[in-house]
């Protein structure tokens, strides 16, 4: 996949629609929204939030969320992500389940940011969230 440039400012951008979309949360068990904002090739920005469910296993994470909604409206590359988990002490990434399928669809450099506020965001990649990625070759 051919990388694509992203800016400073545009992923800050990306930030603050996670943390509009983390108010849309349905989170009444474990009362932690999650919002998740993913910029795709063609420039649109696709949002998601955390929905649980009581029987937890139906849980959907709010990353997923975007993803699914970008797939849904033809979206196949991504060009950033960010998460934002408000309420959280410290910057949460993407669980397991998140990162392989982000990696689906997104090349080592992607951008990925996360945090709790503007003011405190980790930057990493897909590559450094899941450095050891494998069966790309299925796809070929």
């Amino acid at each position: 996949m051919e990388h694509i440039e992203v800016s400073e400012n545009k992923l800050l951008e990306l930030f603050e629609a996670a943390l509009q979309a983390s108010k849309l949360s349905y989170s009444p068990y474990s009362k932690f929204p999650v919002g998740a904002a993913i910029l795709v090739s063609d420039g649109r920005v696709f949002t998601g939030c955390n929905v649980e469910n009581r029987s937890y296993g139906l849980t959907n994470c709010a990353e997923r969320t975007a993803m699914f909604t970008a797939v849904a409206e033809g979206a196949r590359r991504i060009a950033a992500v960010a998460i934002a988990a408000p309420k959280s002490d410290y910057p949460v990434g993407p669980c397991g389940a998140c990162r392989q399928v982000l990696t689906e669809f997104g090349s080592d450099d992607v951008p990925v940011v996360f945090g709790t506020n503007i003011e405190h965001l980790t930057k990493s990649t897909l590559g450094e969230l899941y450095p050891f990625d494998s069966l790309h070759e299925l796809a070929d």
